[in-house]
């Protein structure tokens, strides 16, 4: 017999909600996730709620044998990784590790798995990763537009930036120095694959601020995504799934996440092995160096 546990190791997204502190007339404090009923002045915190998942996993069992579900929970092609995190009598077609890609919104059958006849009975530790975009995806030559109208702005980072620009993720990004609440602009047009609205904070903790940027993830006709980082929150006029016109106003920069500063942090990436990498790319009025 086969028993199922399930590890799962993903990049998320993450929400928040807001708390509304209420002091009435005998001192007393209420704290409570909806707006009271009373014309008194209402203090309101916001703070990081659940995590939101790429994807999740399903198991299906027929007869003698179990079909591993990945569902995809995003408006993009992702890529995921299914691995037994300890050894176990069972034989996986395909063969794991095993890589698959997720089109947006659906579900594949990742791997089958039945005993190998042994008769020893086994709990199955099942890891998975994922991963935003299609490994098969290539960045075509685009003359992106600057993401806002505004003349005040300065670059503040720019290809291979000391400070924060050397992962594969970041080393092709740019830094735009903008006043907080400056409207964004998408651009190039694209599908909004990802949202992220609802933090608040920054800081030079990594640990602690690393994820914890608001941005909009776009995803281009040639597979290629744009990230639109450091956004402020509540400020994202766009909905996961939706079109977008290049030009089109999407949110407001803001100083959230890893951040020293208010400032719009832009990239192009793909996915290549699991990992995203940034990409160098060509924009109108901006000259980037050290591609």
């Amino acid at each position: 017999m086969l028993l199922f546990a399930v590890l799962v190791l993903l990049p998320c997204s993450a929400r928040s909600q807001t708390v509304y502190k209420h002091v009435d007339a005998h001192g007393r404090v209420t704290y409570t996730d909806r707006p009271p009923d009373t014309d008194q002045s209402v203090e309101t915190r916001r703070f990081r709620a659940e995590n939101q998942p790429l994807a999740a996993l399903r198991f299906q069992t027929e007869r003698s044998e179990h079909i591993v579900w990945v569902r995809n929970l995003v408006s993009g092609p992702i890529e995921v990784e299914l691995r037994l995190l300890e050894p176990a009598p069972v034989v996986a077609a395909p063969s794991l590790p095993v890589r698959r890609m997720v089109a947006a919104s659906t579900e594949v059958a990742a791997v089958r798995l039945r005993p190998d006849g042994s008769g020893q009975a086994a709990t199955l530790s099942v890891g998975m990763r994922a991963l935003p975009g299609d490994p098969a995806a290539r960045h075509s030559e685009f003359l992106y537009q600057l993401p806002f109208e505004t003349s005040n702005w300065t670059l503040g980072q720019g290809f291979n930036g000391s400070f924060s620009h050397q992962d594969p993720e970041s080393r092709y990004a740019v830094d735009f120095g903008l006043d907080e609440g400056t409207p964004v602009k998408a651009a190039r047009g694209g599908i909004v694959m990802q949202v992220e609205d609802d933090f608040t904070g920054n800081g030079l903790d990594r640990e602690k601020f690393g994820s914890r940027a608001n941005n909009i993830r776009i995803l281009h006709d040639d597979g290629s995504m744009a990230i639109y980082g450091h956004l402020s929150v509540d400020s994202v006029m766009v909905r996961a799934g939706a079109r977008v016109q290049p030009g089109q106003i999407i949110g407001a920069s803001g100083n959230t996440g890893f951040s020293t500063g208010p400032h719009l942090h832009f990239a192009v990436q793909l996915n290549r092995g699991m990992q995203l990498q940034s990409v160098p790319f060509r924009m109108q009025g901006l000259r980037l160096t050290g591609d």
